[in-house]
């Protein structure tokens, strides 16, 4: 359960750091009451984007070979090497441009999906393919609670502006890495390794 929880949180935060610098945008720009909107808006974005990434991991596992699904840990590998190699090309202070304070709930949920969706379904698939029923909802549990305490940091830290310079300028290396320790995790934890250089 502890190492279920351990990766949920990783998972969470590998797809989190550069969204957190466009929720401080947010928070910074709506009144204090309206701070519970964002969360609302960010938990509906996040809900579709795990949605949809259990849905297509559940088709998934209808592959009968175990190792097979582990395959699917390639794609935080590559999203990794491709942030080292390319980095981000959303800009996030114009991601931010387009929230829409008259409509706060949608504008978040809109900016959630468009900011995070290939993100968070290239790490969650994966993550959600490779696990028993019990450890998704697990999982579940770890990404709601997680997804609270980033909304707090986001409205805690947007009043502080070199913390934004620090998650800029780091945020991009740590994500990669993080990335890419996820899936080698999903590559070992299936045996895929083992089973395509015969280790077994």
């Amino acid at each position: 359960m502890l190492k279920t929880i351990i990766t949920g949180v990783t998972a969470y935060i590998s797809t989190s750091l550069d969204y957190l610098l466009i929720l401080m945008m947010i928070f910074g720009s709506v009144k204090p009451h309206q701070r519970r909107l964002v969360y609302w808006g960010d938990l509906l974005g996040t809900g579709i984007l795990v949605a949809t990434s259990l849905f297509i991991a559940l088709v998934l596992r209808l592959v009968p070979a175990e190792w097979v699904l582990g395959l699917l840990g390639l794609i935080p590998v590559l999203m990794g090497i491709k942030l080292v190699l390319a980095g981000e090309h959303d800009d996030d202070s114009v991601v931010a441009s387009r929230f829409k304070p008259a409509n706060i709930i949608s504008s978040v949920a809109l900016i959630t999906v468009a900011t995070c969706g290939a993100d968070n379904i290239g790490v969650y698939v994966p993550l959600f393919a490779s696990q028993t029923i019990y450890a998704t909802g697990i999982t579940l549990v770890t990404f709601f609670v997680m997804l609270t305490l980033v909304c707090w940091l986001g409205a805690q830290l947007g009043r502080l502006p070199f913390v934004a310079r620090i998650l800029e300028s780091t945020g991009r290396w740590l994500t990669a890495a993080v990335y890419v320790g996820i899936g080698v995790y999903i590559l070992l934890e299936n045996g895929t390794i083992t089973h395509i250089f015969g280790l077994a």
